[in-house]
Parts: structure tokens; sequence; C-alpha cells
């Protein structure tokens, strides 16, 4: 009896090559040289590494890049002193800080006008609401979306995951997917454009399982929310349904049952740990063991959409 094949690995360098070409010539467009400000004020290794990749990627496409390492008790100030500095197109803190609700008071200081990374309250109000412009009737300025689900998207989209056939907003139909994180930066925001993107969507998260869908007003496609009984729905039962299994658990210590995942199923670790046993790639038909290049990808993408959208005001005033 011959061996199953194995399926294929994708990193996320080869998804992130067209996005990084549209930069580049998106940038070439400018008349200056745009300046990203990155901000660490901790010293978790994850952060540092990200910070290392953003800035040669920024250099390497025609961005400044910046990085100030701040005591984590003058971030603020630092913070108000950038928003107010021309030159500054965008911003960036590398997370968590104070790992609690300082840190949501430190995202939403950062300027929607230069937040790169779409975590303003504003920007997650049209995710969750499906708005797609700042600028209704016009249409003409695009929301920003955090770079992260966005990159998430963007995968699953490469792979095609995404039914380009079907009606852009319901590409996803029929689709079925298992999240193993709810945190408000990728978690819950990654669940809620898939589900109005038309899949159904398990969220796991430590306490419980929720299930995200497309709401029923069709008109404006919101995504709804219900609590699962994890007496009856569980991991084990609910991921050899899916047809995408994705993880975000920042531990060396978890690793996802490989018996759980179906033979075929595409398969996505967002987190800096390995989620996953180097079983998976015998069992996932398409394997994304890291995205930090299709993210820092999207996170420049939107400092281009930030510039785009002031010229467009801009031009209005």
């Amino acid at each position: 009896m011959s061996a199953k094949p194995a399926g294929r690995t994708i990193l996320a360098s080869t998804i992130a090559k067209p996005f990084t070409e549209e930069i580049v010539a998106n940038v070439s467009k400018l008349s200056f040289k745009p300046k990203l400000v990155g901000f660490l004020a901790n010293d978790d290794p994850a952060a540092a590494m990200y910070a290392s990749w953003t800035g040669k990627t920024c250099e390497s496409l025609g961005f400044q890049y910046d990085l100030i390492t701040v005591d984590k008790n003058e971030l603020e100030a630092s913070l108000i002193k950038a928003n107010k500095e021309d030159e500054v197109s965008g911003i960036m803190v590398y997370f968590p800080v104070f790992g609690d609700r300082q840190d949501q008071y430190l995202q939403q200081l950062i300027s929607p006008e230069k937040d790169v990374e779409g975590l303003n309250f504003m920007y997650y109000h049209n995710l969750y609401h499906n708005v797609r412009f700042l600028d209704p009737p016009n249409n003409e300025q695009k929301s920003i979306l955090p770079c992260t689900p966005l990159a998430m998207v963007k995968i699953l989209e490469y792979l095609g995951v995404y039914n380009s056939l079907l009606h852009y907003g319901n590409r996803l139909y029929g689709k079925k997917v298992l999240i193993v994180n709810r945190s408000e930066i990728v978690g819950r925001p990654l669940a809620a454009l898939l589900a109005n993107d038309g899949a159904t969507v398990y969220s796991v998260d430590i306490n419980d399982i929720q299930q995200f869908t497309r709401g029923d007003d069709l008109s404006e496609q919101r995504h709804k929310v219900i609590d699962l009984d994890t007496g009856v729905h569980s991991v084990e039962s609910l991921a050899p349904t899916c047809d995408v299994i994705i993880t975000g658990v920042p531990s060396d210590n978890y690793k996802f049952p490989t018996e759980h995942v179906t033979n075929g199923t595409v398969v996505i670790n967002f987190a800096s740990a390995k989620n996953f046993n180097e079983d998976i790639k015998l069992k996932a038909g398409l394997y994304v063991p890291s995205i930090g290049k299709v993210t820092i990808s999207m996170l420049l993408r939107n400092l281009i959409r930030l510039i785009e959208n002031r010229e467009v005001r801009d031009r209005s005033e």
C-alpha cells in the first residue's frame, strides 16, 4: 500500500509577493517617502522580531521606518507627539504593553488618520457592521481593516477558499471555519469578517465556543453570534467538519490535535508559536505555518490607503 501524499506547505513570502509589488508601484507614484513610526515598549521577543521584519520590509519597499523604544509609562506622551508630526504618515505600537485595558486606551490614542493597524474604534465599528467606506455616499475613502485579520482574508483568497464565481460578500458561502483564538486584535474581528463573507465560523476561546454567521439582514450582511452548548459541541466534534482550521494561541505548549483534522483541510497558524506538530503536513491539503510577511504587507497597504484617503479629504476641502 502506497503512503498518502503530503499536502502543500505555502510560505507567507509567496503569498505576500504580489502585494509587495503593488505597494512598490503605489509608493513610486508618491511625491514623498512615507514615514512609519513603530513604538516598542515591552521586552517580548516576538514583538522585537515583528519590529525587525517591519523595518527591513519598509526599507526594501521605499518607506522610511523609525523604531522608537520607550518606557511603557512614556508611551502615551510619545503617541500624542507623533500624532502631531506632519512628517509621520503612520503609527503602530507593538502590543501588549500593559496587557490590560490600558492597552485599549493606547490603541484609541493613535489618530485614525495614522492608524496603520486599523485598531481605532471607528475602524472596528465599520468592520463589525460591514461598512466599507468612510464617506458614504461618495465612497471615495476606504475604511481600514485590522492588518492581521485582513492578511488572513488575503491568504484564504490566495488559497482558493474564497469562491470568486459567487457574488462579492458571499464568496465563503457553504464554508466552515474553526478559529482557535478570540482576541480583540485578531480572533474576533477575523470571525466577523469571514461570517460577513458567508462562512459559518466556530470561534474557540479558553472558556467557550461561539458560532458566527452572516445576519438575516442581507442588505447590511452584519454577522450574528450565538453561544454553543459545550456539552454538545467541542473542538473534537467541530474540527473534522471544517474546511479551514486557523490557530493563534501564543504559547509554545499548545498544539492543535492533528487527529481532529480531516484530510485535505486548509490549515493556517498566525501565532508566533508553532500551534501544530510536524505531522499536520500529512493531513492538511494546504498548510500555512506563519503569516507575518503577509501581515506586514497589509500594514503597508493600509498606510498607502491612509495617504490616499488624506489626499481625497484635501481635495474636498
